[in-house]
């Protein structure tokens, strides 16, 4: 079919017209009955779940689920949902335009083939010259990926919604499994659910903290006022470890081809270790220290001190100090990984209908503050609402965050305790004088029975003499070790401070019962508005439990029954850590591969069809492999790797490239 017999599409946007923009009819499928297909695939999907579930639950759960019923209904639709009326009509979208692109190509491309024949085409061919989209299928290609990334964005985000919604389904309730999926799941560092204050049974507020290491972050992050010799530093050390990296791979490479064994995972680390002298050293003084090979010592010494914004009164566009300050600043070092992540979460939250009505990006404090509504007060908020705090902190801001959390825990508690001595003063003063109120009362009436008739017979102590080390309000704490005094958790204090406040509430009720004295209204309001206050400190996040990174603060409030948000908070969350994050990474995995002497090229499966000849071959046919492989001079050191220790290799010697060993170590993987 030539180029002038594509169909082209109609430039209009129609839901129903063939070829039109956002079609669910397409030319270029030649009329198949789509309906047909998808209520087929549909119906044999919803099965296969709806089997599954049969075969997995107990037979007094599915009569209870009615899985013939609700649940294969509520299947279909989200399948039919997420399936006909997303996928579809993009798969038509990107098919028509798939066809224009090729059409195009095939007329440059005649035009090509002309231009070379036809004189009266050089005129136009030399007026083409120059261009990097010129004689090239470059925009192409572009267009291409574009195209089907949108498309896959799409497609991801349905297939998301779907996920979230089907395990809610199966789970009936929700839970930190929610949000973060299994290999993010390591970057919580709190997540609590809890019932509204204002609508205990409707609405829930959920707290969820993530923190993104320095070493985790794709693109990493430095605050403002960085010094440019920090920077620069950073960057020689980057650079170090790359080289080191490097000749790491390539004594690998080495060992394997002489034969030798592998370096284990110590080996690889002290091998570095030994590496770094050849690179840098301590000599900070001396000009021709091997730290200054890269970046001479007079252009660091010009450096010392300059941070991000220089003093006009100082500035001048010629000088040394300058122009190495522009040329950071035209890299955008200092800004790159902080943009970075808000771009990533503002586009995110558009593109997943999220939308806010506030954001406040404090650049140089490296802060973004975003919620839904502008307004802060929550009774003039809906039911379905979220704020999103993210911040970069360093190890030096940690340390002055946890010197501030240190001074709120002891003043609550310096708090309580003044209440707890307040009501105790009252609750002793109220009691009869000659009347048996509690256990206290009873046993100072009986304290020098016990003493003449028990102690003294038995020469125990008495219990008044005995030095008391339980307050009777939480356990005794274990005495503290460096661990725990450089990563304190507090959940010992806090619980004092909890149960110290359970313990005035039900003292109050058993002093007054149903009387309300102004002592009774003074204290409950104080106790009430202490527990409030200590609710508020306890749901915030401990410093001691952050590392130095971006941290992502975000609180939600949704109804129960609905979850719109903490459907779609999930998303959004999932999508912005594979964009920012790297991910927890395990040395020895990522560092793993097969032995090349394990490596054979009958491993590779295809699903390709075998030939006729390779069916009748059978052993005769790894046999004649065998003998081409000696043939090639691979046969002695195939022979020689058992007295080594070492498995014979039947793979043909790689051939030398990076690109190669990259190539061969994704097939190993």
């Amino acid at each position: 079919m030539g180029a002038i017999d594509l169909p082209k599409s109609p430039n209009v946007f129609h839901p129903e017209k063939p070829s039109a923009v956002g079609s669910r009819n397409s030319l270029a499928q030649e009329y198949r009955d789509q309906q047909n297909e998808v209520n087929q695939l549909l119906e044999e999907e919803t099965n296969k779940v709806v089997h599954h579930i049969n075969s997995k639950l107990p037979k007094d759960v599915l009569e209870r689920l009615d899985i013939m019923g609700g649940v294969k209904e509520k299947l279909y639709n989200y399948f039919n949902q997420n399936y006909q009326n997303m996928f579809n009509r993009y798969v038509v979208t990107t098919e028509d335009e798939m066809v224009k692109k090729v059409r195009n190509f095939i007329d440059k491309e005649e035009t090509k083939v002309l231009s070379r024949y036809t004189p009266k085409e050089v005129a136009d061919l030399l007026d083409a010259v120059g261009g990097a989209d010129k004689f090239n299928t470059g925009e192409i290609e572009k267009s291409m990926v574009n195209m089907y990334g949108h498309l896959q964005g799409h497609i991801q985000r349905g297939v998301n919604d779907l996920e979230n919604l089907t395990n809610s389904l199966l789970r009936q309730k929700t839970d930190t499994g929610a949000f973060i999926r299994g290999e993010n799941a390591y970057s919580i560092v709190k997540c609590a659910f809890k019932d509204n204050i204002s609508k205990p049974k409707t609405v829930s507020d959920v707290k969820l903290s993530v923190n993104i290491l320095d070493s985790e972050l794709i693109s990493p992050i430095f605050h403002y006022q960085s010094t440019v010799e920090f920077l620069i530093k950073d960057l020689l050390s980057k650079h170090i470890m790359d080289s080191i990296d490097k000749e790491i791979e390539k004594l690998k490479d080495e060992r394997i081809d002489q034969g030798l064994e592998e370096l284990t995972d110590g080996e690889i680390i002290f091998t570095k270790m030994g590496k770094i002298t050849s690179y840098t050293d301590d000599e900070v003084d001396n000009p021709e220290s091997k730290r200054y090979n890269v970046m001479a010592k007079e252009l660091m010494e010009r450096l010392s001190d300059l941070r991000a914004e220089i003093d006009p009164d100082t500035f001048d566009a010629l000088n040394i100090r300058e122009n190495l300050k522009k040329i950071i600043d035209i890299e955008n070092i200092r800004n790159r990984g902080f943009n970075t992540a808000i771009n990533s979460i503002t586009s995110i939250l558009d593109t997943s209908k999220m939308g806010y009505q506030y954001i406040e990006n404090l650049k140089n404090a490296r802060e973004l503050l975003i919620r839904e509504y502008e307004d802060t007060d929550v009774s003039n908020l809906p039911d379905e609402r979220y704020s999103v705090k993210m911040r970069y902190y360093d190890n030096a801001q940690l340390m002055e965050e946890r010197k501030s959390y240190d001074v709120q825990m002891k003043s609550f508690e310096t708090e309580v305790q003044h209440l707890w001595d307040v009501l105790e003063v009252v609750y002793q003063g109220r009691k009869p004088a000659f009347r048996i109120t509690d256990f206290d009362d009873l046993a100072k009436k009986q304290r020098n029975r016990i003493r003449k008739e028990i102690k003294a017979k038995s020469g125990d102590p008495l219990y008044e003499d005995i030095a008391k080390v339980w307050d009777e309000i939480s356990f005794v704490k274990a005495t503290e070790t460096d661990v725990e005094r450089m990563n304190r958790t507090y959940i010992y204090e806090k619980d004092r401070v909890r149960q110290r406040i359970i313990k005035m509430r039900n003292k109050m009720k058993l002093m007054y019962d149903y009387q309300y004295p102004v002592e009774r209204r003074v204290m409950e309001d104080r106790l009430s508005w202490l527990e409030k206050e200590y609710d508020k400190f306890d749901y915030m996040i401990n410093p001691y439990h952050i590392q130095p990174g971006l941290l992502l603060d975000v609180d939600i409030t949704s109804i129960k029954r609905k979850k719109a948000t903490l459907d779609a908070m999930a998303n959004v969350l999932n999508e912005f850590l594979h964009g920012v994050s790297k991910g927890f990474q395990d040395a020895a995995f990522a560092s793993f591969s097969r032995r090349r002497s394990t490596v054979r090229e009958d491993i590779n499966q295809s699903f390709a069809e075998a030939t006729s000849e390779e069916e009748a071959g059978g052993p005769a046919a790894a046999g004649q492999a065998y003998l081409d492989m000696l043939n090639e001079g691979q046969g002695a050191a195939a022979l020689e790797a058992p007295k080594r220790g070492r498995a014979a290799s039947a793979k043909p010697k790689r051939s030398a490239g990076r690109r190669g060993r990259k190539a061969d170590s994704m097939k190993e993987i």
